[in-house]
Formats: C-alpha cells, structure tokens, sequence
C-alpha cells in the first residue's frame, strides 16, 4: 500500500504527546509535573538520547506516567521503535481504567511505533485496542488501515476506510489510501473513481497524483505518468511521494531504453 504518512511520525513528538492528557497530571492539576513534561518532550526534539536519560532519571525520582511517556517518545526519536511501541503498551496498561482517551492515545501511538518498526500485525493489534476504546476515531481507523493492508489484509483496510469515508466530511488522503487497497486488489476501475475524487478536492496531492502515475503506468499510459510524477517533483519536491515518484520516473527511462 501506500507509504506511511509523514503524520506517524509527527504524532509521537511534542505537538500530540505535549497535548496528551496524562491521567495523574490531570486528576492533581500538579503545575511542575506538567512543566517537567512539556520540558522533556521539548528535549526529544532537540536531543533525544540525553531526553531518555533525563526521563529515566525522572522515572526513578516518581515522575509516573509522564516520565515514561517521555522516555518512551525519546525512544522513538532514537529510531529504536519496537522499545518504543512496547514501553506505550505497557503504559497504557497501567493507567487508570476510566482514563479512556488518554489510554487510547498512547495505545495510538504504540500502533504507530509498531507501523514504523515494520510490524503490521502488532500494530494491528494496538490499534484495535484503542479503537475498542474510542469506537469510530477516524484517525485510528485509518491507521489500522495503513496496518491492514501492510500484512495483505486490503479488504479488511478498505472495510477500515469505509467507514471513516462516512463518519468524515470527504478527505483527499483517506480516498487515496483506498485507492491504493484497490489497485494492490487489481480494481483499477475502483481505484481510478477514488482518485478522481480525491483531485477534485485537492488537485495537487502529491499522494494522489503519484498513485494516479502509477494507475496511468499499469494501464500502459507512460506520457501521462510521467506528466503526474514530474508534477510532483517540481511542486513537492521534498515530500516522500517526490523520492517515490523520482525513483519510478527512473524506473520508467530505464524500460524504454
């Protein structure tokens, strides 16, 4: 299926984990814990690895919740997703059992570690937990879907995307996603009615445009992949769907010569 979305990666650092809201800090309204926290995941950023041992230090010292969430978030920054995604479950198993959003976040998160540490089963596994706990979340179902379809589970991604198509108003990047479960399905035809959708409501997705190349490519149409794939070289050039597309404009000059 598609790539990962650069948001997997995004959602683990400051701007979603500071946003969390941690079920001890909340319930104590404790202002130096939550300043601790928002100082740690500050330092993720900029250091990781001295953010790890600063939150382990934290750990020891009765920082709780907030102290190994950061060590696990340093963890990921350090490229070291697997520790990350288990350190999340196992936080996660230890909140409170009426801290129903906080523990579904993180369960979130550990789906998304398990996703970038190339275990799609197990982000499976997390995801559906979280959504067991927060029924009908968007994101999550289009997480899980980006975890179904990386095991070949693509009708069961597309039964995932479905449903957040109509629990949202129309968004580009879900139709695009289900483009690519139905081209990896051969039901281009499907896969063609999605994308058209999703460029009508974003004309310059880079996602959507380089998805449609590869559609226009398998249906022996090269101009007009090359013509998606060099459009997004040129207006989104240091985006994934770029590398993507430059690796497969090569690809293409390599067949015809």
């Amino acid at each position: 299926m598609h790539k990962l979305r650069q948001r997997l990666a995004a959602a683990l650092f400051a701007g979603a984990a500071i946003a969390l809201p941690l079920a001890a800090a909340a319930q104590t309204a404790d202002r130096e814990a939550l300043a601790g926290y928002a100082a740690c995941m500050s330092l993720v950023q900029a250091d990781p690895l001295r953010a790890l041992d600063e939150a382990e230090i934290w750990a020891g010292q009765g920082g709780g919740e907030a102290a190994m969430h950061c060590a696990a978030i340093s963890l990921f920054g350090l490229g070291r997703h697997i520790e990350a995604a288990q350190r999340l479950e196992r936080l996660s198993g230890g909140m409170a059992v009426g801290a129903i959003e906080p523990r579904a976040r993180v369960l979130a998160q550990a789906g998304q570690a398990w996703l970038l540490a190339g275990d799609g089963a197990r982000a499976q596994q997390a995801l559906s937990q979280a959504l067991l706990l927060t029924p009908g979340n968007i994101e999550l179902l289009i997480d899980r879907s980006i975890a179904l379809a990386t095991t070949g589970l693509y009708w069961e991604a597309i039964d995932d995307l479905n449903l957040a198509v109509d629990l949202s108003p129309p968004r580009a990047d879900v139709l695009v996603l289900r483009a690519s479960a139905y081209r990896s399905l051969e039901a281009t035809d499907l896969a063609s009615d999605d994308l058209s959708r999703a460029l009508t409501l974003d004309p310059g997705n880079p996602d959507g445009l380089l998805e449609r190349g590869i559609l226009r490519r398998l249906a022996g149409d090269a101009a007009g992949a090359r013509a998606d794939w060099g459009l997004i070289v040129e207006s989104a050039p240091n985006t994934p769907a770029a590398e993507a597309a430059r690796n497969n404009l090569a690809n293409l000059e390599k067949e015809e010569n």
